[in-house]
This record gives structure tokens, sequence and C-alpha cells, in this order.
């Protein structure tokens, strides 16, 4: 089996793209390599965020290495937090505080429309390629639920009633953007076999 690091030290989220991968490939996060560099995010894109990391994993272990950045995208914030979404409220990435900014941000006014987008980058061999995942769906008025971590909260995707700490993992690994990401991720690997 293939070792394939994602560049990452949340073990939920690593979790999570091993279980849509269906073990294809021996998931490796950071920690796994030894990695233990904060690779900090300073693009100003998702895609550039993600590129960042999965480059300095393959240039200093030498790894075949996918990495992702995610965004929030609210359209009456201007598609903000976007880049910036695990650090909205500030540096500490407190999901509560994070929350809680948005709900406040969004009290006046009439659209609550959003998605999450996720863009996976992949060094793999001499080739880099950008994969990119959507959920669109809106910001509930307010918290439900309790499972999930992040935003899932308050968003509800498009379908559903319920915000993704409502629906819970099973539900979510099908239809997230994480997911839908990592699925066009498992299919062109699978077609490199």
């Amino acid at each position: 089996m293939s070792i394939l690091v994602f560049a990452t030290n949340n073990a939920h989220k690593a979790r999570e793209i091993e279980q849509i991968l269906g073990g294809a490939y021996q998931v490796r996060t950071l920690k796994d390599i030894g990695c233990h560099e904060d690779i900090e995010e300073t693009e100003d894109t998702l895609e550039g965020n993600a590129l960042l990391k999965a480059r300095y994993v393959k240039k200093h272990y030498g790894f075949d290495c996918f990495s992702e950045d995610t965004g929030l995208e609210v359209d009456a914030l201007g598609g903000g937090p976007g880049v910036h979404t695990a650090r909205y409220a500030g540096e500490a990435k407190d999901p509560e505080a994070n929350i809680a900014l948005l709900l406040h941000n969004l009290e006046d006014k009439a659209s609550r429309r959003a998605q999450f987008r996720t863009v996976i980058a992949l060094s793999m061999g001499e080739q880099e390629i950008l994969l990119e995942g959507i959920c669109p769906g809106q910001i509930a008025a307010e918290k439900k639920g309790q499972g999930g971590w992040g935003y899932d909260p308050v968003f509800m995707p498009d379908g559903y009633e319920q915000t993704f700490a409502e629906l819970g993992e099973a539900i979510k690994n099908t239809i997230s953007h994480r997911a839908l990401a990592t699925e066009k991720l498992r299919q062109w690997l699978a077609g490199q076999g």
C-alpha cells in the first residue's frame, strides 16, 4: 500500500479523508512523518495555501503529499471570511468565537447564502494538481446540533433542514465540500494505478 501524506495535524480531518479514500492509500499526517514545523499559511487564496503546504512537505520530506485549505464564503460578507475562516475572530482559531462573530456580522443581513469551498493540492512525483469541492447552503440564525467541528453548528447545506452538526458524519462525508474534493482526489489517484 502506497504512503500518501496529508499535510495536517488535524486528526479529525485525516480520519475523515481516510474514510473517503477507502483505504487505497496509507494516509499519514505531518506528525506521523516527524514534521513538527508550523507551515504558515501566508498566501491570500485557498489555492495558494494548499499548494504551499503540499510543496513544503514534498521538498523537505520527500513524500508525495496532498494538502487542503477550506473557506466559508458568505455572500453578504463579500465572500468572507474565505481564506481567513479559521482565524476569523483572531489568531486563537477559536470555533466558538468565530461562530459568534459570524452570527453577529449577519444580524442585519437579508441573505444568509454561503458555501464551503475546499481546495486540495496534490504534489505527486513531478505533478501538481488542484481539485475543488463546493457545498452550497446557508447560515442558520443560531447554533444547532452537537456534532462536527468548526462552523458545522451553523451551516445548513442545500437540501437539508439540519446543520452539518445535526446531520452527523455519515451524511456529511457524502455531501460536504471536503468529501466532494476528496472524491475527485480519489478518482484521480485511481486513474494513476
